[in-house]
């Protein structure tokens, strides 16, 4: 998909936006914005910024872009965790 929006000079310049990397840019900071809002998984951020693991890990943390987790999120992490093992036990 190809966005076009129009920004005045002035707020280009402060948002890092009039040089010309800046459609990588914007699209560094869209990425961003999903994540935070948890509209992305960092999966999908990896995906669309066409990353590895490991670059969209160093990228998140470098913005500053970390997710609380609720005791909820433990826990239902914890349960796909134990469920995935025990499929991976071989039979007795």
């Amino acid at each position: 998909m190809t966005l076009s929006v129009e920004i005045p000079d002035k707020y280009a310049v402060q948002l890092g936006l009039d040089s010309p990397g800046c459609a990588r840019r914007g699209l560094e900071m869209m990425a961003l914005e999903g994540y935070r809002e948890r509209k992305l998984t960092r999966g999908q951020v990896s995906e669309m910024l066409d990353q590895s693991f490991n670059e969209t890990e160093a990228f998140l943390l470098q913005h500053g872009a970390f997710i609380e987790l609720s005791a909820e999120d433990y826990a239902r992490s914890s349960e796909h965790l134990r469920r995935f093992l025990e499929q991976r036990k071989p039979a007795a």
